[in-house]
């Protein structure tokens, strides 16, 4: 708890970082400890920490290789025994003061991403209520298969998942129109598990194709109350939700939040555990994938009514025998 306090209390003096936001201590023993960025607003500790979802777009290096995209990406299991303490918040879903967690129409778009070497999809709701642009741009690019065959670049276990780089390396990226374009923020919406924002080089008008989707951890009324005692303000309805669900909640007011999860939640907290290594030498951030993770391809879908399962919790069915082997281990 320490640790933690200590890297929010130095989120609220950071004055140079390219980015807005940075990241908690991960004080879990996870094989992928994640540390800070020097390009992305870095935080103090004797402890690897996270920073917040950024780009990098001054120093672009070569795409990423073929060989790399149709590399096996992983051995496609699904263990969520380390997340039994995360349930679902006790909330009104549709009435809450946040709108993550509304059901969408029958009818209305959706994102659909099928990751290489899992089983199953990853569905999405969009806000465009709350982020019209936002949600414009990521529906044009999937239409054009601008991500089909990219890979998720950068991943902080109980962090975030990034991807949607052309480069494969966080230097890269554009809006359907070409360039950046500005998504702006909603207080309707919050940085909760499963939540999909776009990533930014310090402000949202710098978003571009760049996504990431939070896994986050959960926390306590004192790291909260600590929190709000320098600058963060959550209603109870946040508070709820952080404290049993789990979320990144210092991202709030920094970054375009356009969608959330509601199937394949389990997918993304599975690829956030897969092995990273320091890829960089020039930033101490752990954060790349030993072996490559593939979005074999992300598409624009209807909603049907499928049941909407938006916490991890809802995936925890005899959480002891979760490991599952998909496709890719076949």
């Amino acid at each position: 708890m320490y640790k933690r306090i200590l890297a929010a209390l130095l989120c609220t003096v950071m004055t140079a970082a390219a980015v807005t936001s940075c990241g908690n201590n991960n004080e879990s023993d996870s094989k992928s400890e994640s540390s800070s960025s020097e390009d992305a607003g870095t935080v103090s500790g004797d402890k690897e920490t996270e920073t917040a979802p950024a780009e990098d777009k001054e120093n672009e290096t070569s795409p990423i290789s073929q060989a790399a995209t149709e590399a096996p990406v992983t051995d496609g299991t699904i263990n969520l025994s380390r997340f039994a303490d995360r349930s679902v918040p006790d909330l009104d879903l549709e009435n809450a003061s946040i709108k993550n967690f509304t059901a969408p129409e029958v009818g209305e778009d959706i994102i659909i991403m099928k990751f290489k070497g899992y089983e199953g999809e990853v569905k999405i709701r969009l806000f465009p209520e709350y982020a019209e642009l936002g949600v414009q741009n990521f529906i044009g690019l999937a239409d054009k298969g601008y991500y089909d065959g990219l890979t998720m670049h950068r991943i902080m276990a109980d962090f975030m998942i990034q991807g949607g780089d052309p480069n494969g390396t966080g230097t890269g990226g554009e809006s359907v129109r070409g360039g950046d374009f500005d998504g702006g923020t909603s207080d309707k919406l919050t940085h909760a598990a499963g939540t999909i924002a776009y990533a930014n080089s310090g402000a949202t008008s710098t978003n571009g194709s760049q996504f990431y989707i939070v896994t986050g951890e959960t926390y306590n009324d004192d790291y909260l109350a600590m929190l709000e005692a320098n600058g963060y303000s959550f209603s109870d309805d946040v508070k709820k939700v952080l404290a049993a669900a789990g979320g990144a909640p210092w991202l709030d007011g920094g970054y375009t939040i356009f969608g959330q999860v509601y199937e394949g939640l389990d997918i993304v907290f599975a690829i956030q555990d897969v092995e990273v290594y320091q890829s960089n030498a020039f930033s101490t951030e752990v954060s790349t994938p030993v072996q490559p993770v593939v979005l074999e391809y992300v598409k624009v879908g209807k909603y049907e009514g499928e049941e909407l399962k938006w916490f991890i919790a809802d995936y925890m069915d005899g959480a002891s025998d979760t490991e599952k082997k998909t496709e890719a281990s076949d």
